[in-house]
């Protein structure tokens, strides 16, 4: 899962992983930060990707077929961009070696909720473009999935089963 911030994310990457009887593993950002009181620097940024590894590497050990990470690398790399101007070099590497077999986007059609760690209500369109210019960088195959509820779950359902990855 990857996408802007209250797009569903975590809720949706769950909802996958009960129907698929899968592993899922939680985005290491969102942890991190809500450590720190929401705020962070340009000095995060490899902690958060390192940790971010580590928590994929737990999720894919306990893996049997399939795991769903809610966000990955490139949530990193986007979010570095956007704050600080930059990302370190060996973030593009790391995130061309780890790239997923398939992205899926969270569309911006959910009302924005605040939790004390989101910032950006009215950028969200902005943010979520930078994912996409992100995930056509890294030549990421994805898909957008869009709709409240039960429907964003089908929509997620049926991009994965486009993909051919699980079948």
């Amino acid at each position: 899962m990857t996408g802007s911030e209250s797009t569903g994310k975590t809720t949706l990457t769950a909802a996958l992983a009960a129907h698929f009887g899968a592993v899922w593993t939680e985005e290491f950002s969102r942890t991190y930060a809500a450590e720190r009181g929401g705020v962070l620097s340009a000095s995060d940024v490899e902690p958060i990707a390192w940790g971010q590894v580590a928590v994929e590497d737990a999720g894919i050990a306990l893996a049997t077929r399939v795991v769903f990470h809610d966000t990955d690398l490139v949530s990193t790399w986007v979010y570095a961009g956007h704050y600080y101007g930059l990302a370190p070099e060996w973030l593009a590497k790391t995130i061309d070696a780890r790239r997923a077999d398939l992205y899926l986007l969270a569309d911006v059609d959910l009302p924005w909720q605040a939790d004390g760690i989101r910032d950006r209500p009215a950028g969200r369109d902005e943010i979520n473009g930078l994912f996409r210019d992100a995930l056509e960088r890294f030549h990421c195959r994805y898909e957008v999935v869009r709709g409240m509820g039960a429907e964003r779950l089908e929509s997620a359902v049926a991009s994965i089963g486009r993909s051919g990855l699980l079948s």
